[in-house]
């Protein structure tokens, strides 16, 4: 595998694993992440995984460039030395349709299925967070069967709920705090992907794997109501 770094700005490197998203490139993001957390160098201040890169922003009074370049090509020489680093499942309930997927019926009419089968292959898979951005805890998550793949909106929402699940590309993912977007949207989860007053606020992690379940509406208020209860 070709590895690469280049600049980002004046503060920041960015190594990148190639440009092909397949399971040996999220595993070596996943194990320079876990070199960087185990051996944090003296200038890194922290540092952000992706989809095929991790990107290290550092002290430039501490150390410029290329020794910045140096020393992280030599922490890569260790990378032999990590075990494969495993993935946390998390499943994730999901009331699909209606007013929480208000999007769910172009969805199927786009390739050609009904609502039901968008439903089933949704739920079929299980799938990969990338990484965590755009907004608070929103993880962008891949894995998604090309068969309900559909494209952004034209046209933005300025608006859109907590917790909904939408749809861009061959991508999913979840809305953790409302906010403008336009993926498309099939449903929504009770559960709170992020909570500001935790010491980890973001439920979700680069490197975990997400599976949905669809849930009733009656289960998705009653978790509402009971947000600290078992899962419906």
């Amino acid at each position: 595998m070709n590895i690469s770094f280049s600049p980002l700005g004046d503060q920041a490197i960015v190594i990148e694993f190639g440009n092909e998203i397949n399971e040996q490139t999220e595993q070596q993001v996943r194990k320079v992440s876990a070199l960087l957390e185990s051996r944090p160098l003296e200038w890194m201040i922290e540092f952000i995984p992706a989809f095929t890169t991790v990107s290290i922003f550092y002290n430039p009074i501490l150390a410029p460039y290329d020794l910045v370049k140096t020393q992280l090509a030599h922490l890569l020489t260790q990378l032999g030395e990590v075990p494969s680093v495993h993935s946390r499942t998390i499943e994730i309930p999901v009331c699909y349709g209606d007013e929480f997927g208000p999007d769910l019926e172009f969805v199927a009419q786009y390739n050609q299925l009904t609502p039901r089968e968008v439903i089933d292959i949704h739920t079929a898979g299980t799938y990969s967070v990338h990484m965590i951005g755009f907004a608070p805890g929103f993880p962008f998550i891949g894995g998604m069967s090309e068969k309900i793949a559909a494209p952004r909106r034209e046209s933005p929402r300025l608006r859109i709920p907590e917790r909904t699940v939408g749809i861009a590309g061959m991508q999913t993912g979840v809305y953790p705090i409302e906010t403008p977007g336009g993926w498309q949207l099939i449903g929504r989860t009770p559960l709170r992907l992020f909570r500001p007053e935790n010491d980890i606020p973001s439920l979700l992690w680069a490197g975990d794997k997400v599976i949905f379940r669809e849930i009733s509406q009656q289960d998705y208020h009653a978790w509402e109501e009971d947000p600290d209860a078992e899962n419906p």
